[in-house]
């Protein structure tokens, strides 16, 4: 009986790489702090460099939202268009936010992010913009009266998160998802008060929900962590939702603001 024979290699087309891609490549390096930070070993020198950078990263933030007050988070796709249903539903909420005496923190790009400002703005109250630095520049919304540009995505969720007693999530992607289970998950592991997490636009978000129960059903969750998470549309039961789980929850009053040490190059919010 003859031995079976080998199967033979596919034969795959070797494509030259041009001296262009290879630049383009060495100029995203350059550009994308992310991608060098995650990119494997480096020398001591430039890790102990990323350190300070991150530090940097870290202080720019906090520095710009230290007068910023108590603050609302909401997130959502950058993608979604004025005048949508979705884009008008965050819109109100920041509008809402606003009237509860909260400052409106939003990734500060266009979509949700901007009608989130613009809603907040509206109503008088304030609203920030916590950008991030990329190769395409995302440009602000012209509707924050102040912002940070930070280098990194996981500095930029600490700042997100940091000066928030609640978080509001509508439809979005990749980073929508990344930002609201990593607020969760530091919510589940005690890491950060329970403050409300309200999600929004249930059309878009229920098979999202039915996989959490799922996860309930299944023991990899803990039973009582759907309950983290307050699913409405209705814009008056989120409202008073964050007036009973944020405001009263915590005792939030109004109360002046701390005044900016000029010789530290701190300023109130919107001055330039």
């Amino acid at each position: 009986m003859s031995s079976p024979q080998c199967p033979k290699e596919p034969q795959v087309a070797h494509e030259e790489i041009s001296d262009k891609e290879v630049r383009e490549q060495e100029i995203f390096e350059l550009e994308s702090p992310d991608h060098s930070l995650l990119s494997g070993p480096d020398s001591r020198i430039r890790d102990l460099a990323t350190i300070f950078r991150v530090g940097l990263d870290l202080i720019r933030g906090f520095r710009a939202l230290h007068f910023s007050g108590p603050c609302v988070t909401i997130f959502g796709s950058a993608r979604t268009k004025p005048g949508s249903r979705y884009y008008e539903m965050a819109r109100k909420m920041g509008e809402a936010c606003a009237r509860l005496g909260f400052t409106v923190i939003s990734g500060g790009g266009p979509g949700i992010m901007q009608a989130a400002n613009q809603g907040a703005f509206e109503a008088g109250g304030r609203s920030i913009g916590v950008n991030i630095e990329l190769p395409f520049e995302q440009s602000l919304n012209p509707y924050v009266q102040g912002s940070v540009t930070m280098r990194y995505f996981f500095t930029r969720k600490v700042v997100l998160i940091k000066y928030s007693y609640a978080f509001i999530v509508l439809p979005g992607g990749a980073g929508t998802l990344d930002e609201m289970f990593e607020t969760m998950t530091l919510i589940q592991t005690g890491k950060l008060k329970v403050f409300p997490i309200v999600l929004m636009g249930k059309d878009y978000w229920q098979p999202l929900m039915d996989f959490v129960y799922r996860m309930a059903e299944e023991g990899t969750i803990s039973p009582d962590d759907p309950d983290l998470i307050f699913f409405t549309d209705d814009i008056e039961d989120a409202t008073a939702h964050l007036q009973r789980h944020a405001v009263r929850q915590f005792g939030l009053r109004r109360k002046k603001q701390q005044e900016p040490i000029k010789l530290l190059g701190e300023k109130k919010l919107g001055e330039t």
